[in-house]
């Protein structure tokens, strides 16, 4: 167990990034500690989506340093600690896959993409269907789920290899009421309870206010930043991802 929990899990010196001659983000300077759940609020255009995707190694800034675990990301290997929860719209509805194949999937890095899947491999994917109350999905395509359904099956695969970092990106658009309250309960409780740091941008602005307070720690140009500390020792050590199961309910799963 980590007794700690205030290491810097990313840090961003002087980040900017141009488009087409256009700036979207210029000297941005920023921090998370481990076990800090991060809110990311801005207009359309602020550069959100960009700034996750500069985090997670899809796009390169055009200056400045980004670090992940005190690494420079350009040498930063450990992908299997960063899970990463795109936005909806990355989806292809016609993609044929099963919801256990798309979890699973979560296993394969650039290295082992072609191994052979362990039972331990196997296990890890049935805990994940369980945590989110998918397993009864287990064998139907992505593409007939709903919106609701296709989150948590893509938060599953996110969170199949037990993230230190997990990135949140739009997770709630495009689903009911009641399925972003199960949402955002569920990951509210793996923030106080796991032991991981949430970095999440959403267009829910009251749901995030209420947990993560009304003011923002940080704000730079368009963006906000509202942060909440979990740093107490005695929560750091949940491993357990079927541990949600018996604090979350089911609410709004199959919506």
């Amino acid at each position: 167990m980590n007794q700690h929990c205030h290491e810097p899990v990313l840090s961003l010196r002087g980040v900017r990034y141009a488009y087409e001659h256009k700036t979207i983000l210029d000297g941005l300077d920023a921090e998370v500690l481990e076990r800090d759940f991060v809110g990311i609020i801005g207009s359309n255009g602020a550069g959100k989506t960009t700034l996750l995707k500069l985090i997670v190694g899809l796009l390169k800034p055009n200056a400045g340093e980004i670090r992940l675990f005190g690494e420079p990301i350009h040498k930063f290997t450990q992908w299997h600690r960063i899970g990463y929860v795109p936005q909806k719209n990355a989806l292809n509805p016609l993609f044929p896959a099963t919801v256990r194949e798309v979890v699973l999937s979560g296993l394969y890095g650039k290295r082992n993409l072609f191994r052979r899947l362990t039972d331990q491999d196997k296990k890890k994917g049935e805990e994940a269907l369980r945590a989110l109350h998918i397993e009864d999905l287990a064998e139907r395509r992505i593409g007939q789920l709903s919106g609701g359904q296709q989150q948590r099956v893509f938060l599953a695969r996110a969170l199949i290899n037990q993230p230190d970092l997990l990135i949140l990106d739009e997770p709630t658009v495009g689903v009911d009421a009641e399925t972003q309250e199960s949402f955002f309960q569920l990951i509210r409780h793996m923030h106080q309870h796991h032991r991981m740091t949430f970095l999440m941008v959403s267009h829910d602005v009251e749901m995030m206010k209420s947990y993560l307070g009304d003011k923002p720690k940080q704000s730079f140009g368009k963006l906000n930043f509202y942060v909440q500390h979990t740093h107490e020792p005695e929560n750091c050590g949940e491993t357990d991802l079927t541990h949600s199961l018996q604090a979350v309910p089911a609410a709004g799963v199959g919506r």
